[in-house]
């Protein structure tokens, strides 16, 4: 696997975490430390959802601040990688079957760039997003990301940015609040013995939302899902890492993890 890039998941959380220094960001700094540079980034972002499957083209793509009522200082942040319209064709080129459809309008999120700021400060690596079509279903969205595979043999670093528990309706206002909801810790437990066994159909099937853990941790999928792609892209020889464990506001888990 040594020409193989890994494949990360991350719990991305609050956008505050990109102008702090805690566990969260100390982990991102770390795993990019001990992963291969890529010659370009592609992120599923849980915050793109459109309605087909489309791809970032534009050569300089725009900072998105797609949240609200947050500190002046998160609004100041500078994050302006280029794009690279030649990943993009190779994307739209593998996805001709979806299909995946070039896009001008959009730029990169905080799904991305809270996250790429503390993995690559510099900016210098190109970035392209993948949106999310909210019209499929779990099932489809894992046969999406099985197109992406062949991505890890070019250079290309894959993220799934997203939350395993994502409950925003149940948040303690305390972000660092120690004492996580018994239902979320017991949802994250879930799908961390999942991965642990490679189990692709606990995480895919919709029978889980019956249970109640699982339905008050996945009020909506749009941040649940990205973490379907990563697992589409995983391979038997990957080796799976837990960079980083733990919870945010009580309903936010920030598990993020490596295949390589």
């Amino acid at each position: 696997m040594k020409d193989v890039m890994p494949i990360l998941f991350i719990g991305h959380g609050s956008p505050m975490n990109v102008v702090q220094e805690n566990e969260f960001t100390s982990s991102l700094k770390n795993i990019a430390a001990h992963i291969p540079r890529p010659q370009a980034i592609v992120v599923i972002s849980a915050h793109w959802l459109t309605e087909g499957t489309f791809v970032t083209g534009t050569v300089n793509p725009e900072q998105i601040y797609d949240f609200y009522g947050f500190p002046m200082e998160l609004y100041q942040v500078s994050y302006r990688p280029p794009g690279s319209t030649r990943t993009t064709d190779r994307i739209i080129d593998l996805g001709k079957s979806i299909p995946v459809i070039k896009d001008y309008s959009w730029g990169i999120d905080h799904g991305a760039w809270a996250i790429l700021k503390h993995l690559y400060a510099e900016a210098n690596i190109p970035v392209i997003q993948i949106s999310i079509d909210f019209t499929k279903d779990a099932e489809t969205h894992y046969e999406i990301g099985k197109i992406l595979s062949a991505l890890r043999d070019e250079k290309i670093l894959i993220i799934g940015s997203g939350n395993i528990v994502h409950n925003l309706s149940r948040m303690s206002h305390e972000q660092f609040d120690e004492n996580p909801y018994p239902w979320a810790v017991e949802f994250d437990g879930y799908v961390e013995e999942s991965l642990k066994n490679a189990d692709a159909e606990s995480l895919i099937h919709d029978d889980r939302f019956l249970y109640k853990a699982a339905s008050l941790s996945v009020p909506t999928n749009d941040h649940y899902l990205p973490l379907l792609y990563i697992e589409a892209i995983r391979r038997n020889e990957d080796k799976l890492h837990f960079f980083h464990k733990g919870f945010q506001h009580k309903s936010i888990s920030m598990r993020s993890f490596t295949l390589s």
